[in-house]
Parts: C-alpha cells; structure tokens; sequence
C-alpha cells in the first residue's frame, strides 16, 4: 500500500478555540517575570466526551505549568530527569497549543512565545543544529522539534518565522545525518536513533520522537527527506515482535515494550500507515492491527503497577494519541476510562499532577492536560 504523507497547512489555533469555544481570557502578572493565567470555563456547547468538570481540570493544570515557567521561557525537570528541560519545556508548550493558544494569541500565548524563542535559541547556538543540550539530546532534540512544528504559520512576525525555519531545517539535517544505517529482517533500509547524533545505534523510545518530528516538520511544509521517515517506518516493522508489539532496540528483538508500541501506533498513523478501520489493507494493515490488539491487552488506565518499568505517563502520552487518532469505540472507551483517573488523581492544591512511574511533575501535568484536551482536536501532528 502506498504511503500518503498529510502536507496540509496548519490552521489557525486560536481562530478555531475561538469559534469553539468562546472563551473570556484574563491575565494576572505573575512572579518572576511570569504570566498568571486563567481562563474562564467555555460557554459555548463542549466537545463530545468532554464536561465542565474536565475543563476546570485543563484550567488548573495549564495554570500550574504557566505559574512554574522559568524566566528564560524553559520549564525545569526534576530528580532523574534533570537533564531534559528541552523535552519539558516541549511537553508544556504543546500542552498550551493544546488549549488553542498559538505564539501570538490565546491565554498562554506569552509562555508559548517565551518557550519557543528558548528553544530557537538552543537550536541557532547548538552543534550542528542541536536543538538540545547534555546527555541523551536526541530526546529533546526531538520533542523540540515536534513542538516548534506546530508554531510554524500562525501568524508570526517575518523575522521570527524565518528563523523558526531554519532552525527546523537544520534540525531535520541533523535527525537525517543521525539515523542509523542497517538491514531489516524483511531485506529493506531501515534505521532509528539513539541517544546523541552520530551514534550509528538506535533504541526505539529516541527513534519514535525523531518519526513524530519528522512528520510534524513535513506537515509544517518543511522539506523533510521521506527516505528518512520511510526508514523509521521499516525499523519499527522489524522491530514488531509476533505477539505483535514492539520491542525495545533492533539488537534486542526480546519482549515487546508496551510504551514504545503505543507510540508505533502514533507514528504508523502519521506516515499514513492504517489498520484495516481506517481503510488500510495489506500486510501494513495487518502489522498495524497486531500492534493495537497488543496495546489494549497491555495499556490500561486503571493499571498504575508500573508493569511498564513505571513510565505511566510517558506511555499514556502515545496511548492517548494512538486511540485519539485510531477514533471509533476504541478512543471512546479509552477516554471514558483515563478522564475520571486523571481528574481524581489531580493534586487538590496546585492543579498538578505526579503519580507512580511518574518522570516529573512537569511532564506529567503537561500530559495530563494534553490528554483531556484531545477532543478539541486543535494540534495538528494529533489530527486525524
């Protein structure tokens, strides 16, 4: 089956939140140079499977992340996780955008302008067009990558547009140059990525951000080389094992990771890969319903045991995403499931939220926030 890349533009945000929604924004300046924001529960007819209750969860949530912005316009990890400001300072942006905030309008739109000139600033002073810093850097390279996407054609000022530009095209040379080189079991090209550039190695938590940036950039109308995303696709192909998840690295073909094969399902979707519900047909078909049959044993809201090396969140980041776009009774039983989780389990204090296999509570408000937001259906790497 031939693969069809989505090149439509990008619309405009805040223009959509505002003929949906209808919201009465305020601001109310913050300390340290920070933004208070609040935004008052729409008053307009919500989205199907949403309710006054979930968005006075978003609104605390976005209010946290947009309380807890460094004054350089990045947000800070913790414990473990120190060295990814740039994954969460992504993370936490896009969660605005999420909420129809663009760089130039909405709520957020000054932590959204704020995070996104930091991380074009990493990106004009990085190696090569590293939009990262520190170890691992391919994993904020990518998350970089896949939220500066999303600002590209919203209305930005010339100068900034350009230099967003060049940025992303920089960053997509490098993500080219980085891909690993090798066989796939099926006799095709194929390659991920690992941890820093040039490694000639790959793993497929790092290989599935660099696919998702990659088609974010080529939405945007950047160029991207399609060898690129067509290589990432055969890698995880080979990477499907036969109870039809996706295991961890191409050198360790062992048990399939629940995480990484969520997030197969995002990126599959993206290329323009199908199931047989969304009118794919073929061994691609197969291969993709294999993967979701594995999921739906593997991935369950109620299920905070930490059975998946304790990465809840990150992992229902790409569940969400994989259900949200596969649509139908499967993204309807998942939501119905993960929205009464997430709103019990929001703090009662900030609005945050942190829990078991948790990477930080920055992340995990950031996808929290991302997951309830989804029916609004405002980012277009989720669009179906």
């Amino acid at each position: 089956m031939a693969r069809q890349h989505d090149s439509r533009p990008m619309m405009g945000l805040w223009a959509l939140t505002l003929a949906a929604l209808g919201a009465l924004v305020f601001f109310v300046a913050g300390p340290g140079g920070s933004r208070r924001a609040s935004a008052e529960a729409p008053s307009t007819v919500l989205p199907p499977l949403m309710d006054r209750e979930t968005v006075r969860a978003i609104d605390r949530g976005l209010t946290y992340l947009a309380n807890t912005q460094r004054r350089d316009g990045s947000w800070s990890p913790s414990g473990q996780y120190e060295e990814y400001p740039e994954v969460m300072t992504s993370l936490a942006a896009l969660a605005m955008l999420a909420n129809g905030s663009t760089p130039e309008s909405g709520p957020y739109a000054k932590n959204v302008t704020k995070a996104m000139d930091y991380l074009i600033g990493l990106g004009e002073n990085g190696p090569d067009g590293l939009i990262a810093s520190g170890g691992r850097s391919m994993y904020g390279h990518g998350f970089a990558m896949l939220f500066l996407a999303q600002c590209c054609g919203v209305e930005l000022d010339q100068d900034t547009e350009k230099r967003l530009h060049k940025v992303l095209t920089k960053g997509i040379e490098l993500t080219a140059k980085s891909q690993s080189k090798m066989t796939s079991r099926f006799g095709k090209p194929c390659g991920g990525w690992y941890y820093n550039p040039g490694s000639n190695t790959d793993e497929g938590s790092v290989t599935v951000t660099q696919l998702q940036a990659l088609r974010a950039c080529r939405t945007a109308g950047i160029q991207v080389p399609r060898v690129a995303i067509d290589n990432a696709v055969e890698y995880l192909r080979h990477c499907q094992m036969p109870d039809g998840g996706i295991c961890y690295a191409a050198n360790q073909r062992s048990d399939s990771r629940p995480a990484i094969s969520a997030a197969a399902i995002a990126c599959f979707y993206a290329a323009g890969i199908y199931d047989r519900q969304a009118g794919g047909a073929g061994p691609e078909a197969e291969m993709v319903d294999k993967l979701i049959q594995y999921v739906k044993k593997t991935v369950r809201p109620d299920d905070a045991s930490g059975g998946w090396s304790g990465h809840y969140f990150y992992t229902h980041f790409y569940m969400a995403s994989a259900m949200y776009q596969r649509g139908g009774e499967d993204w309807v039983q998942y939501y119905n499931a993960m929205k009464p989780r997430l709103l019990r389990t929001q703090s009662d204090g900030d609005g945050s939220w942190t829990g078991q296999g948790g990477v930080g509570v920055t992340f995990d408000t950031a996808v929290a926030t991302m997951i309830l937001q989804l029916p609004y259906g405002y980012l277009p790497i989720w669009q179906r």
